[in-house]
This record gives structure tokens, sequence and C-alpha cells, in this order.
């Protein structure tokens, strides 16, 4: 699957809340996320990783939020090192044109094999009992009432001994260590060639939309929804990952 450079800010312009997973952001999308998101190569790998180590015979391993497909793929490639065969992988995004771009590179790499790939809301779609949930900077973009109530939902649909793996933007509950957080997630994304005008339009343009919470509120939300332990495992600049356990 061919992937376009982003350029989609590039003008220095663009509306406050105007970010939409459409079908211009899905054609760079691949390239944008790398280039956003430090440590993001690591956590898809190592998604895939953890999914095997929890994944139980018979039953799904669900990536809520699939979008491209990324780590669908890592976890097919390592539930099949593992030898666990009959783990149903299922992708689930409300984007069509995610969804399509997400067909597109999984069929030359799992032919009929690959995972089932269904265009919902993660947060009406019926969860089937599933030793493994993902959601890989999905949360985020979710209004702030609806992150309990979905975190419930998942914590119903897994099996005891099942896992969450749950990757975010986070702010540091530190003002000063938040700046700190801010200015070097900005140098990041000027090391990978966005210039200040892009990287001021993306910001404008998320505002309202990726709505992110400290550390402290991720894990106090999925404690009191019922899993335990929950694992920081990743952390790169203000973006972190969790692993949480269904007793």
């Amino acid at each position: 699957m061919t992937e376009d450079r982003d350029g989609l800010f590039a003008s220095g312009h663009a509306a406050p809340g105007s970010f939409r997973f459409d079908a211009k952001v899905a054609r760079v999308f691949d390239d944008m996320i790398r280039r956003s998101v430090p440590g993001y190569a690591a956590t898809v790998a190592m998604s895939g990783w953890l999914a095997a180590r929890f994944a139980q015979p018979g039953t799904a391993c669900c990536d809520l939020g699939c979008s491209l497909g990324a780590t669908l793929l890592a976890c097919a490639e390592a539930l099949r090192e593992a030898g666990l065969d009959d783990v149903n992988l299922i992708g689930v995004d409300n984007s069509a044109a995610m969804l399509d771009r997400c067909r597109n590179r999984l069929e030359p790499e799992l032919g009929h094999n690959g995972p089932t790939l269904m265009e919902a809301d993660v947060r009406e779609v019926a969860l089937p009992p599933s030793s493994v949930v993902i959601l890989n900077w999905t949360l985020q973009f979710l209004p702030p009432a609806d992150r309990a109530p979905l975190l419930a939902r998942i914590h119903a649909a897994l099996l005891p001994g099942g896992a969450l793996i749950l990757s975010e933007k986070i702010i540091d509950s530190d003002p000063e260590a938040q700046q700190l957080a801010e200015r070097l997630h900005a140098d990041f994304k000027r090391t990978q060639g966005y210039s200040d005008l892009e990287i001021a339009a993306k910001r404008s343009a998320i505002e309202d939309v990726l709505i992110p919470e400290t550390l402290a509120a991720q894990k106090e939300r999925l404690l009191e929804v019922g899993f335990r332990p929950v694992l920081l495992w990743y952390r790169n600049l203000n973006f972190a990952s969790l692993l949480a356990l269904k007793p």
C-alpha cells in the first residue's frame, strides 16, 4: 500500500477543532502518526507482543480504533509466532476511509486469514468474549464522559486473565513538566520535518477533538472499572501505554 507524505497543514491554517479521520487523513495517516507520536513503532510492536502473551485459544483479540491496521498486523504476526492460530482478530473503526486502506494493507500480508474488520462506533459495537482488547490512541478522541462506560463494557467482555492495552497522549499534573513535554514534543516533530506553521495548525485542528488526561486519571478510572493490576509499560515524552488485567 502506497502512502503519501503528510502535508495537510503545510499552509499553516486550520480551523479549531476541524480534525477528522476522513479520506485526506487516511491517505497520509501512516506518515502522520510516525512523525507525530514518539515511540510509535515501538508501541505497535510491543502491543502485538503483549497480545500474544495474554491471548487465549478460541477467544477474540479486538483492536478498537484500528485505523490502518498496523497494530492488527503486529498482533497477527505475534500470534502466529506463538502458535495461536485460533484467536479471532477483530478490528473496529468508525472511518470507512481508514478501513478501506486497512484492508488494502492487510490483504497482501495476511490473505483471506486476516482480521475481521468492522465499521462501527467503538462505544456501541458488540464485543465478543475476548482475551485481549487494544485501545491505541483511541480513547483520547472520545468525550471524557464516554470513556468510563466504554472501559466498563471492555471489562465485561474480557475473560478472566484478559488484558487491555491502552495507549494515550497524556498531560502531566506538574505544569512545569507539562511545558517541558510540550516543548520537547514540538521539537521532536521539527526533527521529523514539520514546520512551526504545520505544528501550530495541527494543534489548532485537534483542539477539543483530542482531549488528553493525566496518567493518574487514566489509572484511577481503570481501577474503578475493575482492572488490576494496572502497569505503565511504556512512556515516551507525553505518550504513555498501560497494561490493565481483568482478575
